[in-house]
Formats: structure tokens, C-alpha cells, sequence
């Protein structure tokens, strides 16, 4: 029997999901996916100044896991800065979190701050 899915916690969505250079072609060999909890392990580790051990408290999740998320995530950043690549955001194991985790009175909780609808919460 598989193991049970571990959802992480994933603030809120970003604003943009498309980086890239200009005028390079949206398939699949000049792209680059990048799920919605690695872009919250960045927010987080790279932006919040978070140690990856506060980061998985943030996310719900252990320290290893966190730290493979991280690799993974700024891996595929490298990838797409050098070779000039569109990354996209999409996808992952995560849940919008409700604003009232242990995390989200810290002030590093951006639930409330973010773009996302109230539609948007109900259907992830």
C-alpha cells in the first residue's frame, strides 16, 4: 500500500506564474516547471531569510523534505536563467493555508496579502 500524500503549506499562489525571456517560444523543450511548493521553499528560504528548519515548520513538512524541495527548486531556477529558458509555476503537492497556522501570526504568512480569490481558495 502507498504511503499517504504529505500536503505542504503553501502560503498563498503568485502573482506571476511565467518568467522568461522575451519572445521565446512556449514549448515544451525551452520550458521549465516548477511547482507551487518549490516556489514557496524559495519565497521562504531566499526572500524571508527562513533556516530550512523554520521553513518546514512554515510548509508542514520535515527538514529533509524541505531541503529536497530547495535543491530541486533552485536547480530548475539555474536552468532557467542560464540557458535561457521560460519557467513556469504550476502544479505540486500543496494547500492554501487558512491564515490561523503556527506560522501565519508571525507575519511571514502572506494568506491574506496574496492575489488569490476567494474562488480560487475553494477550489484548490
Amino acid at each position: 500500500m502507498p504511503r499517504p500524500r504529505k500536503w505542504r503549506n503553501v502560503c498563498c499562489l503568485p502573482e506571476n506564474n511565467r518568467f522568461g525571456p522575451i519572445g521565446s517560444s512556449l514549448d515544451q523543450e525551452h520550458a521549465v516547471y516548477m511547482t507551487v511548493d518549490e516556489y514557496e521553499a524559495i519565497r521562504l528560504i531566499d526572500l524571508e531569510g527562513f533556516t530550512q528548519e523554520q521553513c518546514a515548520n512554515q510548509m508542514h513538512v520535515a527538514r529533509t523534505t524541505v531541503q529536497g524541495i530547495y535543491d530541486t527548486a533552485r536547480t530548475k531556477l539555474a536552468q532557467a536563467l542560464v540557458n535561457g529558458k521560460v519557467l513556469f509555476i504550476e502544479g505540486g503537492e500543496y494547500h492554501l493555508c487558512d491564515g490561523h497556522g503556527p506560522g501565519c501570526t508571525s507575519g511571514n504568512c502572506h494568506r491574506f496579502g496574496c492575489n488569490s480569490t476567494i474562488e480560487e481558495i475553494k477550489t484548490t
